[in-house]
């Protein structure tokens, strides 16, 4: 303790944070670095394999598609409708219909604005550097792949050789993944999806596993430098949102022990984390990733359970209605734009997105560069007027807008767990069930995970809310049942992710999370708090403060005892929480 109150708070980052690595995979992205870091490197959390010949599906998620029905059609022109009525601009078809004429749209080849986001995105190059070259020992960390782990799953997949002798990379990873032309013979997946494992008929758990796996290990040796033979000398913090179930938690908690060889691990809550990014105790988080919108209550540095509410879209839906938005008012070029099938167009409506929408009364028109990316060749320029840009962020209150889930969720029953990872059960008694032998119980494991035997019994089901972002939010707080803690959360809602830095966001928060408050509640006062640290990155920091702070390390797991038998029920010892890391830091934080 007298550490403690003589240390400098960057010098007991740099002392105890160089061998941290927090791990924040989110819906779509993931967040990663050293502790000692100021932001982590913010990836896109997927991966490219090559195959023999031209897959018929070269996204992994087109399998899964499922397209708009007639009544989504009307209930999001519906929703455009009520949008345009708050925003005081003009209805859907009122525009078009007083305009017999299409706006003109011009091409704009050469047109290089002095502005970054007028840039277009290079196509990926999927081939290997030339063995013969003197820089081939270094080309998987140039080009983006794992050496370690492409030597190890190389196979028929990766011997494609080109004209010219050159031979195609056998995974991508990344951003470089999204950026892979349609002609060439790769297929991307995405191992997490709307908050979970993208599990499928055509998307199998071991896969899911392997590629989550690969992402990391690529990351920890190419960006981090931190190779297989020094990762016994590096703990994982893994900063996880609340949308993940149990087993999901577990299956990640064996990757970072055993497959990457961390030397021991933590997890923490998403929204919990946040709070101590930002050096809060008590807040609202609201958590609005790239394809999944959540919202968890935290009192007195402790996440409360009941409070959360998942909401199934983000970000990429907003970049979605973006597109649908310009397509009604023929603002969009005659060019084939599909984020499906062609990642590459994802990255620049995402980016078309952060530049030019926000929300604000009136309408709202930006003249801009439209790229075009088709089948390999260079991407073609479209200079034109966006309008309406003050709609799509205001699908997270209105979500028909967004058409929600374009994708049926993955089977739920697979998820089912025998015991909460995010849940203190030290002193619970657990039921078994007399036709179950005590080989379906830690100790006897044939070969398999620990978890793997649990029996499957009904747990609290972590379901989506079909309503908008107030009502969710205004639902959480409403649901503490105190008076005083409501009236506390309504003034300290705090934004996170990429959508909280939408210009405009917060003031309409306070004014569609007031309006969402039923007449009979005594709260007549509501308050976004602004954020300390960068809303995209504050949970990941939040990950590396618990973890710096931590010194008794009584949450922490520990590869040899993992792996030996995971967590002992009735054991007398379970790992401890994030729940309970919080007392420690708290302690250490007020000393």
């Amino acid at each position: 303790m007298d550490y403690l109150k003589t240390v400098i708070p960057s010098q007991l980052v740099s002392d105890r944070g160089s061998n941290l690595v927090v791990i924040n995979p989110g819906s779509a992205n993931i967040r990663i670095g050293l502790a000692t870091q100021d932001a982590p490197l913010n990836i896109p959390h997927c991966i490219a394999r090559h195959a023999n010949q031209i897959p018929k599906f070269k996204v992994q998620d087109q399998m899964l598609n499922s397209q708009i029905t007639t009544v989504q059609h009307m209930e999001r022109e519906k929703a455009y409708d009520i949008i345009a009525s708050l925003l005081k601009i003009p209805f859907l078809d009122e525009e078009v219909a007083n305009n017999s004429f299409p706006r003109k749209i011009g091409r704009a080849d050469g047109y290089n604005p002095q502005s970054g986001r007028g840039v277009a995105f290079q196509w990926a190059n999927v081939y290997e550097q030339d063995t013969n070259s003197s820089l081939a020992l270094g080309s998987s960390k140039n080009e983006g792949t794992s050496g370690e782990y492409v030597k190890k799953h190389e196979g028929t997949d990766a011997e494609g050789i080109s004209s010219g002798e050159r031979k195609f990379r056998g995974h991508i990873f990344g951003e470089e993944a999204l950026r892979i032309s349609p002609t060439e013979p790769y297929c991307l997946s995405r191992p997490i999806r709307r908050g979970h494992f993208n599990i499928s008929q055509h998307y199998p758990l071991q896969q899911v596993l392997e590629d989550i796996h690969a992402i990391w290990d690529w990351i920890l040796i190419e960006k981090l430098h931190i190779p297989h033979s020094e990762r016994n000398m590096y703990s994982a913090i893994l900063v996880f949102p609340e949308t993940f179930d149990n087993r999901e938690i577990k299956e990640m908690l064996s990757i970072a022990l055993r497959d990457l060889r961390f030397s021991s691990a933590v997890v923490h809550q998403e929204g919990l984390a946040a709070v101590f990014g930002n050096g809060l105790s008590t807040a609202c988080i609201v958590n609005m990733g790239a394809q999944v919108t959540s919202v968890v209550c935290v009192e007195d540095g402790v996440a409360l359970p009941s409070t959360e509410k998942t909401l199934p879209f983000g970000g990429e839906d907003i970049s979605r209605c973006l597109l649908w938005t310009q397509r009604h008012h023929q603002t969009w070029p005659q060019v084939r734009t599909d984020m499906l099938t062609k990642p590459i167009d994802l990255l620049m409506l995402n980016r078309l997105k952060e530049s030019y929408c926000k929300i604000k009364e009136g309408e709202l028109d930006a003249v801009t560069v439209v790229h075009s990316y088709e089948d390999g060749m260079p991407a073609g320029s479209h200079k034109t007027r966006l309008t309406a840009l003050n709609v799509p962020p205001m699908g997270l209150f209105y979500p028909t807008l967004l058409v929600p889930d374009i994708y049926p969720p993955p089977p739920r029953s697979w998820f089912h767990d025998y015991e909460n990872m995010l849940e203190d059960t030290l002193h619970l008694e657990y039921p078994r069930r007399p036709d179950m032998s005590d080989g379906l119980f830690p100790g006897i494991n044939v070969g398999y995970p620990m978890w793997e035997s649990y029996p499957i019994f009904p747990s609290k089901p972590k379901k989506e809310e079909k309503v908008g972002l107030a009502e969710a939010i205004t639902s959480s707080i409403l649901s503490t049942g105190r008076i005083d803690l409501q009236r506390k959360l309504f003034c300290s809602i705090q934004l996170i992710g990429g959508e909280a830095l939408t210009a405009g966001f917060i003031p309409a928060v306070e004014e569609r999370v007031l309006h969402a408050i039923p007449s009979n509640e005594a709260i007549d006062t509501v308050e976004v708090l602004q954020s300390r640290t960068n809303p995209t990155f504050v949970s990941w920091k939040g990950g590396a403060i618990l973890g710096v702070l931590d010194f008794g390390r009584d949450a922490w797991i520990y590869r040899e005892d993992w792996i030996r038998s995971g967590i002992h029920v009735q054991s007398g010892r379970k790992y401890k929480d994030s729940y309970y890391l919080q007392a420690q830091a708290t302690c250490y934080i007020n000393s």
